[in-house]
């Protein structure tokens, strides 16, 4: 769930909570401007940066939505602090706070993000909700699909499906291929390697993808292109197939594990990894 949706939810049930907006930056800073923070009296949501900042960021949010219970709405104010000499803080830049209550200006103010990416993921099984459990907090647009509703119960049982997260069983999986939005990405590991060929293949015949991962060996890519190439795929559309699936480097064949370097990989193509 995106932090604007948590603000929307609270907001709909009249939680009181602060906004606290890093407003502008000069220098090496945690965050970049435009980053915001939820804090309520007994919860917070999002980040600033943490460290020193972000505890006196969150003590000052709470002192004012003290003085709000007993006062009433105090106009939206800001903050400038210098993180070497006021916090100790090695970045060395200086951040400027804004605090104003969670109310629909502030709401308002709060533009709708870009989402990272759109992603259609085939397979709901153990690295499936792997995935999904990691997307839940991304801001990104997910279509998760299979053909077997006990594999998204068994998602269910465990934790909601984030909102952003779409969950499609169809009998014709492959067919939801030309429903992404051109320049999407696509995660395929189902349970059949024929469905994975059928998936696979039309995703490539598309041509306009952003990322196309298959989860398999080198010996299942080496006999998946020689189908391709029997069925007339362009050698230009095959050579851009990610399989296997996964960030170099990252070693192991838990479900946990294979999820983690896939989406890190998944963020790499798309030029997502903040820096």
């Amino acid at each position: 769930m995106t932090l604007r949706t948590h603000a929307l939810r609270w907001l709909d049930a009249s939680r009181p909570a602060i906004v606290v907006e890093v407003a502008a930056t000069r220098g090496s800073v945690p965050r970049e401007a435009g980053t915001r923070m939820l804090v309520a009296a007994d919860s917070v949501r999002g980040t600033i940066g943490g460290g020193h900042l972000e505890w006196q960021a969150i003590a000052q949010a709470r002192e004012r939505l003290a003085r709000c219970t007993t006062r009433g709405d105090e106009p939206p104010r800001e903050q400038t602090l210098a993180l070497g000499p006021s916090l100790g803080q090695c970045c060395g830049g200086e951040v400027t706070l804004r605090y104003a209550p969670l109310d629909a200006a502030s709401l308002a103010a709060w533009p709708e993000t870009v989402p990272r990416f759109h992603l259609q993921l085939y397979g709901a099984g153990h690295v499936g909700r792997a995935i999904v459990a990691l997307l839940a907090s991304i801001d990104c647009r997910v279509q998760w699909i299979d053909e077997r509703e006990a594999e998204f119960d068994a998602f269910a049982a465990l934790a909601p499906l984030p909102p952003h997260v779409q969950a499609l069983c169809v009998d014709a999986v492959e067919a939801e291929v030309s429903q992404a939005p051109p320049g999407a990405c696509y995660l395929v590991l189902t349970h059949e390697h024929d469905l994975d060929l059928r998936i696979t293949e039309a995703v490539l015949r598309r041509g306009d993808f952003a990322y196309c991962g298959l989860i398999g060996s080198r010996t299942k890519r080496a006999r998946f292109v020689h189908r391709f190439q029997e069925r007339g795929v362009s050698d230009a559309a095959i050579a851009r197939l990610t399989c296997p699936i996964g960030l170099p480097g990252i070693t192991g064949k838990e479900p946990a594990v294979l999820a983690i370097a896939a989406v890190a990989q998944l963020l790499q193509a798309t030029g997502s990894v903040v820096g």
